[in-house]
């Protein structure tokens, strides 16, 4: 398991994916295809696996995370359950 760190296309309203989404997963390809589950309708800017929490935003992603050491969506929260097995 792996977590990851995926950035979007410029949204054009308020919401918590401006700063990206986190999610653990298999693999590159369960990562993926967990935030298209969850975000199916948004262009993915950017994955990348995350090797410590140090670049993610300090005020608003790491004290509103789930458990990043789960399978499945742990940024933004409410998204938890997406692909669960």
């Amino acid at each position: 398991m792996h977590p990851y760190w995926f950035t979007f296309e410029p949204i054009d309203h308020p919401t918590p994916l401006n700063l990206g989404a986190g999610v653990t997963a298999r693999d590159d390809g369960d990562a993926r295809r967990l935030i298209g589950e969850a975000f199916g309708g948004l262009a993915v800017a950017d994955m990348a696996v995350l090797k410590n929490l140090d670049g993610l935003d300090q005020g608003h992603v790491i004290p509103n995370m789930g458990d990043i050491l789960v399978r499945g969506i742990w940024f933004p929260l409410g998204y938890e359950n997406t692909g669960s097995d």
